[in-house]
């Protein structure tokens, strides 16, 4: 009996071991309940898939409930603040682990060299600036860990829409465009994350 020969096999996608995720977000809860709501399911979804949290350490805001989310269902949460913040009380009391560092830029290379992929909440700020200088560093190559956002009832749409302006004018190649991971999802997103490649283009060769 002749075997039968496949004409189209599926290519293998490895999937990337996610044993800690940093959360960038607001220390405010915004003006919609649901940016809240996303939040603390965050967190809780992270602690079901057995992902340790890293965060900024507060308590307050969309910080205080990823949080809250992961501890209240048994996950571990690692938060990372600055003397300065911890001084005001800001940081949560009930963490696994609570790491104090001098400065802000300390903070986002310990939390870089804490985790395995980064997922971003809405926030104002500090926020953008913590995401931007992760994409920044993955564009240099400097880390290839998946970056998503979870984009809560569409507040990320006018950002992603001048990305893409960064794109048609020419200010970003359109691989550093697609490294960012976008659902509304939760597990959608941490599916995403968990296949992702980073771009083959290295940006040092694309300016040339």
């Amino acid at each position: 009996m002749r075997k039968r020969v496949a004409l189209y096999e599926k290519p293998v996608i490895n999937k990337r071991s996610m044993k800690h995720i940093t959360v960038f977000c607001g220390s405010s809860l915004g003006t919609d309940a649901v940016f809240a709501e996303q939040a603390y399911a965050l967190g809780a979804t992270l602690a079901q898939k057995e992902i340790g949290l890293v965060y900024g350490g507060g308590h307050v805001g969309l910080m205080g409930a990823v949080a809250n989310g992961t501890i209240d269902n048994n996950g571990s949460a690692i938060g990372v603040i600055p003397e300065f913040l911890k001084a005001k009380e800001l940081a949560h009391p009930h963490l696994t682990e609570l790491i104090v560092v001098a400065t802000m830029h300390e903070r986002k290379s310990k939390m870089n060299e804490l985790s395995d992929g980064v997922i971003a909440l809405p926030g104002g700020y500090g926020t953008l600036e913590e995401l931007f200088e992760m994409l920044t560093w993955a564009q240099l190559d400097i880390h290839q860990k998946p970056i998503g956002i979870l984009n809560t009832n569409g507040f990320y749409d006018d950002l992603l829409a001048m990305i893409r302006k960064m794109v048609e004018k020419g200010f970003l190649h359109q691989a550093y465009l697609e490294m960012i991971a976008v659902d509304s999802d939760i597990d959608r997103l941490l599916g995403t994350m968990e296949t992702y490649v980073a771009p083959e283009e290295k940006w040092l060769k694309i300016q040339r």
